[in-house]
């Protein structure tokens, strides 16, 4: 743990009690319904929760409770509605097993085996369109789940689904479902370096292996009679945006990137002014409990900075104004610096979950990246910015705030300059 964690645990607690998770990530939820969580569900939990030490055991509880529920259907035959609830458990499992820091805590690995046994029901009763992938990579393991259309498929697009640091593979059900098979493509949710799985089996996150093990994703995928090996992209949030600039400019198999909430910043805001559970959390991916090392030996490598210039294929950034994790004014340094075909979307007065739009921007991004997979979007020189009201306006040419009144930050101008 964090000086500043161990130091701050309390304040954490108080907003929990007293604002539950709203206090903690506004407006949240309407990002956690697109990851699969039933609001009721949702509510079920932070009923329960009053400190942070509450967390595991609530998950746990109301998991039980809809994998129950899951395993009744699926004895009367109801298939698709155990179905449903297996995947609602799953995620929940999910959740338990990410609230205990500690990968070697045997409650840990109970409650991954739980989200492991619901996903694999799950599959059985969607006829194998659901299928656990575990991959060889540096001499250990990543995993992911491969989500395929009904019936046959060959030569498809795919899109590899990434999570945020505190997201697992399981978190893509639903959304790999709505917005991706169910129009044709092949996606694949994957755990990297440090997360779920593969963090639980040793495998830590460290600079650059991140996007390496995107890349042993896309060899998969490329490997898949059902797939297109020219037409991989992806779609991440939060951290995943950043590790997939990263593959972006590394991989060039990469043929489209829609990154929302993309850490693309300093790394001082989500590590030193954000909430101290952030740090907390990629100390435990990377394997550090040294926090002064920490800081020198990863930390202070991980900004983007001139790296983003080397990707060549069309990308879409959205961030919301008041990110807590990325200032937006770093947030458009960063989209400067892009060379290849881009587009950015400012969603006024969102915070970092971006949930006041959640359902737009996976629906968007989906279609965004379906679009660029078929040739469209890919126009040299292509540049599209728009900051969108929250009254429904957007305006068009330009991502800036209107309340900057046509001044542009230093750090923007700077990035033009480069």
């Amino acid at each position: 743990m964090t000086t500043r964690s161990t130091g701050q645990t309390w304040a954490l607690d108080i907003a929990l009690a007293q604002g539950g998770f709203d206090a903690l990530h506004p407006g949240a939820k309407g990002t956690l319904e697109q990851l699969g969580h039933d609001h009721t569900d949702f509510d079920k939990v932070f009923e329960l929760v009053r400190s942070g030490a509450m967390l595991p055991k609530a998950w746990a509880t109301v998991a039980g409770q809809a994998e129950e529920r899951a395993a009744h259907h699926e004895q009367g035959g109801f298939t698709q509605t155990a179905a449903d609830l297996y995947a609602r458990a799953a995620v929940m499992w999910g959740r338990a097993q990410y609230s205990v820091f500690d990968a070697a805590d045997p409650r840990k690995l109970a409650f991954r085996e739980h989200a492991n046994h619901c996903v694999e029901r799950l599959g059985a009763l969607r006829g194998g369109r659901v299928r656990r992938v575990v991959l060889d990579f540096e001499g250990q393991h990543i995993y992911a789940l491969l989500h395929l259309p009904a019936g046959e498929v060959h030569n498809a697009p795919a899109v590899i689904l990434g999570p945020g640091m505190d997201m697992i593979k399981e978190d893509y059900i639903y959304a790999a479902e709505r917005y991706y098979t169910s129009r044709g493509m092949v996606a694949l949710s994957i755990e990297g370096p440090g997360q779920g799985e593969s963090r639980a089996n040793g495998l830590t996150v460290d600079l650059t292996n991140y996007e390496r093990a995107i890349s042993r994703y896309i060899d998969h995928l490329a490997s898949l009679p059902e797939v297109d090996p020219d037409r991989i992209g992806m779609f991440g949030i939060s951290m995943s945006g950043y590790w997939g600039s990263r593959a972006a400019a590394t991989d060039r198999r990469l043929a489209a990137l829609a990154a929302f909430e993309a850490v693309t910043g300093d790394f001082a805001t989500i590590f030193e002014r954000a909430q101290p559970t952030f740090k907390n959390n990629y100390m435990f991916m990377s394997g550090y409990s040294d926090e002064e090392a920490f800081d020198r030996e990863l930390v202070a490598r991980m900004p983007l900075g001139d790296l983003v210039a080397d990707i060549t294929c069309p990308v879409l950034y959205g961030i919301g104004e008041f990110d807590e994790l990325t200032q937006l004014e770093q947030a458009l340094a960063n989209y400067e610096r892009v060379r290849a075909p881009k587009e950015m979307r400012v969603y006024e007065n969102e915070f970092h979950p971006l949930g006041g739009v959640a359902a737009e921007i996976f629906r968007f991004g989906a279609e965004w990246i379906e679009r660029a997979l078929n040739g469209e979007l890919a126009e040299p020189g292509r540049d599209v910015r728009h900051y969108v009201h929250r009254d429904g306006r957007t305006t068009d040419g330009t991502a800036n705030p209107t309340w900057w009144l046509d001044t542009i930050p230093a750090q923007i101008t700077e990035a033009r300059r480069a």
